[in-house]
């Protein structure tokens, strides 16, 4: 392993102190007062699930930020229940990122937008009951999370409920996204089907300019090709007012997909919980858990391929991708056994595990695909965000060992490169922005939650490697 985590060395005894340290320095450094930017280059605004990671993180060492972090968010909720996937900084220009608010229009396009705050148009995977449990389990001023779940629990039931209500057109357990920007993973090849048989206009496409590559080298950033469809769908649904009512019919691009049904099953179990914490009935919410368990094994699961895939509603059919959401049903507690051994096993393939002397785990998309890119968005590089959830995932599942190459292969990235975006499966190197919020946040969350009594084992694997 390489001995520096932003510079400096490192000795066996303090690599995650540093490490935690140095997490820390990343996150004080992107707040503004009221929330966290991801980044302080490429991500000038407050980002959605970005924030719920973030809280997390900064939830074990200062709570009260990790509170207002979700309160900013939430504050921006629209009255049908979304959590906006941007919430735009006044103070920053609108030519500065790309789409800003002069192209989401939202208070202008829709009656339930807020009117005090300016948002995009989308939104993104409900982490955000599952973050606050997490706070909560973490927290050492117990009356005062308490007090902040209280304020909470009410707004994450009303977003459970568009994801319920608005989100499932066909009524089968399963919620689903109109746009990539929203499913968290924006250029997967898991979507790449359904974005090239759009069907797109002459002059259907709005000029634009992407602020993203000023920040990045192109080779990183989705191309071209792919932005226009992501501006072609972003202006087609702004176009409609935000109206869920008519999709799918009306939107062209409607996928229901592992991750984020997997997600929102994840954060509903955590509704129950926070629900007995603040005295509400959970019931609803194990009921709702209970539903979406069943849609994601009934309509997500591919006997054949055994894998979870996406789901194209309008069509029925699944895709045939092989990326890193087909695993993301493990933080499903009751994921049946065969299903879990298939996930296991493929984790374990070719496809997934470097057989490299030098490598890391886990890859967004197949290492054995034509097009695997190992430094472009999505497309191949290792992101901390999901090794995180893959780390939940198999401790769940008693998977401890794989777990734990999994959390080691995420700190010796981070420990190699630092707080970058997403990071390169073969040589660690680090791709996209840096500085980057859920990076530091997660890292912080995966060092504070192994068991203190284990932690000279970790420092030991992550030395030798």
């Amino acid at each position: 392993m390489a001995e520096r985590s932003g510079g400096g060395a490192s000795t066996t005894s303090d690599v995650l102190e540093r490490l935690g340290a140095d997490a820390r320095s990343v996150l004080d450094a992107n707040w503004l007062g009221a929330s966290t930017l991801p980044s302080r280059t490429l991500y000038p605004h407050q980002w959605n699930w970005d924030s719920a990671f973030m809280a997390i993180g900064r939830a074990h060492y200062d709570e009260v930020r990790a509170r207002q972090e979700l309160r900013s968010l939430f504050n921006a909720q629209w009255a049908n229940g979304k959590l906006p996937q941007i919430v735009f900084n006044p103070s920053v220009a609108e030519d500065a990122y790309f789409p800003g608010p002069g192209f989401w229009q939202s208070s202008a396009r829709s009656a339930d937008a807020p009117r005090g705050v300016q948002t995009s148009g989308l939104t993104q995977p409900p982490i955000h009951a599952r973050a606050a449990l997490e706070m909560h389990r973490s927290s050492r001023d117990v009356d005062g999370s308490r007090e902040f779940l209280r304020w909470l629990y009410p707004r994450l039931v009303a977003q459970h409920r568009y994801f319920a209500d608005e989100r499932d057109p066909t009524k089968v357990g399963l919620t689903s996204f109109v746009h990539p920007w929203e499913s968290g993973l924006d250029n997967s090849p898991a979507w790449d089907r359904d974005l090239t048989e759009l069907v797109i206009p002459d002059g259907s496409i709005p000029p634009y300019v992407r602020h993203d590559l000023a920040h990045g080298d192109p080779k990183d950033r989705p191309t071209n090709a792919a932005y226009d469809r992501f501006v072609y769908l972003a202006a087609h649904y702004r176009d409609s007012a935000y109206d869920d009512r008519g999709y799918p019919d009306s939107m062209p691009f409607t996928v229901a997909g592992p991750l984020f049904n997997a997600v929102f099953l994840w954060s509903t179990h955590a509704l129950a919980e926070i629900a007995r914490i603040v005295g509400a009935d959970p019931n609803p919410h194990h009921e709702a858990a209970e539903r979406i368990h069943r849609a994601i094994g009934e309509h997500l699961w591919d006997p054949e391929t055994k894998r979870f895939c996406a789901l194209d509603v309008v069509r029925g059919d699944r895709s045939a991708e092989n990326t890193i959401v087909s695993f993301m049903p493990l933080l499903d507690p009751d994921l049946p056994k065969d299903q879990i051994e298939a996930i296991v096993a493929h984790l374990h393939s070719a496809s997934f595990h470097p057989d490299r002397k030098i490598s890391y785990v886990v890859p967004s998309y197949d290492l054995l695909a034509e097009d695997f890119n190992e430094r472009q968005y999505w497309r191949g590089p290792i992101w901390i965000n999901t090794n995180w959830m893959l780390h939940a995932g198999l401790r769940q599942h008693g998977y401890h060992s794989l777990a734990d190459q999994v959390l080691v292969s995420s700190l010796r990235l981070v420990a190699t490169s630092g707080f970058r975006e997403y990071f390169d499966p073969f040589d660690a190197t680090g791709y996209g922005t840096d500085g980057f919020g859920w990076t530091a946040a997660l890292v912080i969350d995966l060092i504070e939650r192994h068991p203190a009594n284990d932690r000279e084992r970790l420092i030991e694997q992550l030395v030798a490697s």
